[in-house]
């Protein structure tokens, strides 16, 4: 299994595993909480067929990589991904991020420039700024996410199984758009990731992306449905679209947040198009 190594922590090498396949113009996918690059598997397939070279990864604490007690912040996560890109000598590439990975994707432009990247992709995506501040009335209140902390320390696996029901709004869509057993092997990863990171990650949650959205100057796409309950997309896909010029805006009718398993035809359909 390929692994790059990003950093020590103590005695060990602090690895992430990543895939790489097909050739063309390399795009890089990157996961969304609590989950791992394997979570692109509907849409792998699609882009591999439209002639794309495809990169995915797990996240530092999440899937088959190193599980250290410390780099849980939206800086190191885009630093890990930087370095990727780099050992992989990705050039012309696109960024696409699905929720929470949308925060790598805005850090990127914020922090290294739009140097080498051809475009970039928010699907279901955190940014701009959750948290509700004077200056950001639109956010949440940090009560919320100071719940969701208490609830992952006192039992992370029943958090976890509440959380995806919300995450694919099963009480609408299941059976037909998901399967119990979809929820259930997404409920396997989140156990299987570091409890250190399932908490710590919560805070990247209310990292403010507004002036790195400002430097995205590469064709863009942002992806959100409107049922999202984990996202409303008032407070996030909507505003996110406004702060890049020129972004193009889909809006999944009915779509939960993992728009990418329920409306993955509808998804692919319109990332094949934008990637061209």
């Amino acid at each position: 299994m390929p692994y790059i190594t990003v950093g020590k922590e103590n005695s060990g090498n602090i690895d992430l595993y990543y895939e790489d396949h097909g050739s063309g113009k390399p795009m890089v996918l990157i996961h969304g909480y609590p989950l791992n690059g394997a979570s692109w598997e509907k849409q792998l397939t699609h882009l591999l067929a439209a002639g794309h070279r495809v990169v995915t990864y797990d996240r530092r604490g999440f899937g088959k990589s190193s599980q250290p007690t410390s780099g849980y912040d939206v800086d190191t996560f885009t630093e890990d991904l930087h370095k990727i890109i780099v050992q992989l000598e990705l050039k012309e590439f696109t960024l696409a991020g699905f929720s929470m990975g949308c925060g790598e994707v805005a850090r990127y432009f914020g922090k290294y420039g739009s140097k080498g990247v051809r475009k970039a992709i928010f699907i279901s995506g955190i940014p701009p700024f959750l948290l509700k501040t004077s200056d950001n009335p639109e956010g949440v209140d940090k009560s919320v996410f100071e719940g969701i902390e208490k609830g992952i320390v006192k039992d992370r696996f029943a958090f976890f199984g509440d959380f995806f029901k919300n995450f694919y709004n099963t009480d609408v869509l299941m059976p037909k758009q998901v399967s119990e057993q979809v929820v259930q092997a997404s409920w396997n990863v989140a156990a299987g990731s570091s409890a250190t990171a399932s908490l710590a990650c919560v805070a990247t949650w209310l990292e403010d992306f507004r002036k790195d959205l400002t430097k995205v100057d590469v064709p863009t796409l942002v992806i959100h449905g409107d049922a999202d309950r984990i996202l409303p997309i008032s407070a996030t896909g909507l505003r996110t679209a406004k702060l890049i010029p020129g972004a193009r805006q889909v809006v999944i009718k009915d779509g939960p947040h993992c728009i990418t398993w329920t409306h993955s035809e509808e998804v692919n359909r319109e990332l094949v198009s934008f990637l061209g």
